[in-house]
């Protein structure tokens, strides 16, 4: 492996539905990828992260608005359950440096 962040291409989805849970795929690793992703409102959804040698601040995960604050393990998937989303609605995640960002859009 090279160190650098996979991102995925703006054409492919992260989210997709298992069952009646929408499930929002995110990796961890020298930032996350993808850094936007719009998702449907008013449904059950988690957010999986995916680590894969992740050893930078990155692994450390804080989305303020629903009170997380956590270590990735540095290799694996860990999964959040995020509460229903109203329409509009944009949900901020950070590292724990504040270095590295990402949001969730709900349409």
């Amino acid at each position: 492996m090279n160190g650098y962040v996979t991102r995925k291409p703006e054409n492919v989805s992260n989210v997709f539905m298992q069952g009646d849970i929408q499930v929002i795929e995110v990796t961890a690793k020298g930032g996350y990828s993808p850094r936007v992703t719009n998702a449907k409102s008013g449904v059950s959804s988690v957010i999986k992260f995916i680590t894969h040698g992740t050893f930078d601040c990155s692994s450390s995960v804080v989305i303020p608005s629903i009170g997380y604050n956590k270590n990735l393990p540095s290799s694996g998937e860990s999964t959040i359950n995020i509460p229903s989303q109203s329409a509009g609605s944009v949900l901020k995640g950070t590292c724990g440096m504040g270095m590295y960002h990402f949001e969730v859009r709900f349409n």
